[in-house]
């Protein structure tokens, strides 16, 4: 299966979550950036809000692409041993990779929640997408952080992934949705016709719109 972009690729996870539409209890949190444009999606065609939950891959010093593990917003680390024991990466090490990226991770909170806090997750049905995963090191890092926060029902919605990881998420969330799991596996990118790069932009852009489509809804009519 091939995207078109990742406005489809929501639109599509919308018909498979179509009974959560309108669910008082639920929410949509994206993984920026790509994530978010999906997520829009989400969020129009579910009447659902839409915020966004940040998580900082952990690469590999000479190959920042390579995820040795993840860190969550909430300060939570995941670590992927085997790469980190490949790397022969020190305590030390992964300090400073960590650290670099809570930096990030804090320029992105400023920027994209213009002064709000993350959403209370308690008690409430969370629905955590992305445009796709590869190693799920991000995906995993994301699920640990927001478990810690007590949601009622935690939902994995991914349009593409290679199969392997789609096991391992499927264990750590109450329900998962998965469009395609391509075998072989070689990128998030290679399923989609236009993948091009959503910036810090359009990611406030899109959480502004589905704010403004949710506030649409909820107003009284008048004539």
């Amino acid at each position: 299966m091939v995207f078109k972009n990742r406005e489809e690729a929501g639109r599509r996870l919308v018909e498979q979550l179509i009974h959560y539409r309108d669910h008082p209890a639920a929410l949509i949190l994206a993984l920026p950036r790509g994530g978010v444009a999906v997520g829009y999606q989400l969020s129009l065609g579910l009447h659902l809000p839409l915020d966004v939950f940040i998580t900082r891959k952990l690469g590999a010093p000479d190959n920042p692409e390579y995820a040795l593990g993840a860190v969550g917003e909430t300060g939570t680390i995941y670590l992927n041993p085997e790469a980190v024991t490949a790397f022969g990466l020190t305590h030390a090490d992964i300090k400073e990779l960590v650290q670099a990226q809570q930096q990030e991770i804090t320029r992105r909170q400023a920027l994209y929640r213009q002064g709000r806090q993350l959403p209370v997750l308690t008690d409430r049905t969370v629905i955590l997408v992305d445009d796709g995963i590869a190693t799920g090191s991000t995906f995993f890092a994301s699920v640990q952080s927001i478990r810690q926060l007590k949601p009622r029902h935690l939902i994995g919605a991914i349009p593409v992934g290679p199969l392997e990881t789609i096991r391992e998420v499927r264990t750590q969330v109450d329900e998962l949705v998965v469009l395609a799991t391509p075998d072989p596996f070689w990128a998030v990118g290679n399923h989609y016709v236009d993948f091009t790069q959503v910036d810090d932009h359009d990611v406030v852009e899109y959480l502004n719109l589905a704010e403004e489509a949710m506030r649409e809804r909820t107003q009284p009519f008048s004539a």
